[in-house]
């Protein structure tokens, strides 16, 4: 037994013996591998820009694999860096995993070292070799503990040249990158900076998020999106089950997803609640706070004339970037917040960052700030993080809202126009599913990555992002090949200047899943349609274990072919 076992559980024992099934192209290996090089490729958007920026990587061929003999792969042994950048998602080790064993089953004399600590560990230099004796007990298991993860950025001139400068000194021939679109879109960076200094460095990204933001027609779901929303759905489900027990509280909960509602979707898909906001739909419709509160008081007055004073409210995390006047007024404070940046960092309370921000504030925006909750006020001046984002998981957009819904009702019941109950309760579920043990799903799926991953970098082709799709099907019939990291790019405002990004993926609002929501979404409003899904099931039948998100059967339907 490898060290470490003892002092996990026996569930865990289990799962470190279960076997990811590959596709039926990766099978035998590298070696057995041909690329195939489609079409010329260009961003999705900001063209003229993004070709300027990338001069040595812009444009590159779409890539699918196909069997055959490769001799390139076995002809020498590489030493090959993988790193962990961001937040965690389930299935981060069978990535290192799956990339192990590709580099060694082309070559045992392949070496895969992991950058500990994140994208620092490359700055520091810090790392360690890992072997089959080391991994072993990480397989299929949750967390990025095995190497650990962090947000450093490497953005500055100087930060790039002891990127390269560490990998010449460690003598490493590619750098495998796993992170979101932020940390790909540095993937992206530094790929350009070697191909500029001439180095033939090998960089391949890996696409890694539990918001389900990083995806298109090539990249159909990030890694670990599976594992949190079935974590997220078996809380709200027992949360379901509880308030039609109880009958007596309305129950406010927030999830994880800083940029797009998939995760609120996903969840509300599986359990059924009474509503679910989703922030797209509100900033299209460019609801502002008050809009948005009157449609849940709105619910609430409706359920209450039918002796229903409970029900369950699903808030993505990132709601408040969606609402239009906070939208707008966010986008202020982060310019004051930028460009002032040095002379707010001298003051020694909150009061006189607030006294110092609202002088520089519109009236309209000063009035708003005026308007909300002390502590959101506090919350919303934040220092961002190092990606320029606001750090969304710090609001408590959740009590916000139950506040404001609070102080609406009783207006209301002052009017005689509404004579229920309102008790409400407030959850945020985040980081309890950033690092559960994997699903069959994720453990397949990230494990096909690393070793897809592997096939990239063996094949020198840097710039690219690790794509395997067709996943509503089974594995074995899974397709694998590289997506050019520039194609998923355009360019947007950060940190008060213009740079470019991957774009996320919001939840597409003339997309099948999205109509298939609006189409039962009055129906749960009033009715108890809650659904308990239960938790994580890794063992038992394939119809329970195997099972993808609703997301992608709703999405992939006409591919399902098993």
């Amino acid at each position: 037994m490898a060290k470490g076992l003892t002092c996990i559980s026996r569930l865990q024992i289990e799962r470190i013996k279960f076997k990811p099934v590959l596709p039926d192209i990766l099978k035998k290996g590298a070696s057995f591998i041909k690329p195939v090089k489609g079409k010329v490729t260009k961003s999705i958007k900001d063209q003229d820009n993004l070709k300027e920026i990338f001069k040595n990587t812009y444009g590159l061929p779409e890539i699918t694999f196909k069997r055959g003999i490769n001799e390139i792969v076995a002809r020498k042994a590489v030493k090959v860096a993988v790193v962990l950048s961001g937040g965690q998602a389930p299935g981060g080790h069978n990535v290192i995993a799956g990339l192990f064993d590709g580099l060694k089953k082309a070559n045992e004399e392949n070496i895969l070292i992991g950058y500990l600590g994140g994208p620092s560990g490359i700055l520091k230099n810090k790392y360690k070799v890992i072997s089959e004796k080391m991994l072993c007990s990480y397989r299929n298991t949750g967390g990025f503990d095995f190497i650990q993860s962090g947000r450093t950025k490497i953005e500055t001139p100087e930060q790039f040249c002891l990127t390269k400068n560490n990998l010449l000194a460690s003598k490493v021939d590619a750098l495998v990158v796993v992170g979101g679109d932020d940390s790909n879109t540095n993937a992206a960076m530094i790929a350009e900076y070697m191909r500029k200094e001439s180095l033939s460095k090998c960089i391949v990204g890996v696409p890694k998020t539990i918001d389900g933001d990083l995806k298109n027609k090539h990249i159909e779901t990030s890694f670990g999106f599976d594992t949190a929303t079935k974590i997220y759905s078996d809380l709200v489900g027992n949360i379901c089950r509880d308030v039609n027990s109880s009958q007596k509280y309305w129950h406010f909960v927030r999830l994880m997803g800083r940029s797009a509602s998939h995760i609120a979707l996903e969840v509300g898909f599986k359990t059924q609640p009474n509503i679910v906001l989703i922030g797209e739909e509100i900033l299209a419709n460019k609801m502002t706070l008050a809009e948005v509160v009157e449609n849940i008081v709105n619910v609430v007055i409706k359920r209450a004339e039918d002796g229903k004073n409970f029900g369950v409210i699903l808030v993505p995390e990132g709601l408040i970037e969606f609402i239009y006047n906070m939208r707008d007024l966010i986008s202020s404070l982060d310019d004051i917040l930028v460009k002032n940046i040095k002379i707010i960092a001298e003051f020694h309370s909150i009061e006189e960052k607030k006294m110092f921000v609202y002088g520089k504030l519109s009236r309209k925006h000063s009035d708003l700030m005026e308007s909300l909750p002390v502590g959101i006020v506090s919350q919303l001046m934040l220092d961002r993080d190092p990606h320029g984002n606001v750090q969304v998981s710090l609001i408590e957009t959740e009590k916000l809202l139950v506040e404001m819904v609070q102080s609406r009702l009783v207006e209301l019941k002052e009017m005689n126009k509404y004579k229920g109950k309102f008790s409400a309760i407030t959850h945020f579920f985040g980081y309890e599913g950033r690092c559960g043990m994997p699903s069959n799903f994720d453990a397949n799926y990230t494990y096909a990555l690393g070793y897809n991953a592997a096939v990239l970098v063996l094949n020198g082709l840097t710039g690219y992002l690790s794509s395997v799709k067709n996943l509503v099907n089974l594995p074995k019939y899974w397709e694998c090949g590289g997506i050019p990291l520039t194609m998923m790019m355009n360019i947007e405002r950060r940190h008060g200047r213009n740079k470019p990004v991957i774009q996320k993926a919001l939840v597409d609002l003339n997309g099948k899943p999205f109509k298939k929501f609006v189409k039962n979404r009055e129906k749960w409003a009033i009715s108890e349609s809650y659904i308990s899904p239960g938790p994580v099931q890794y063992f038992g039948p394939s119809e329970v274990t195997n099972i993808t998100t609703k997301t992608l059967q709703y999405e992939h339907s006409n591919k399902i072919n098993r």
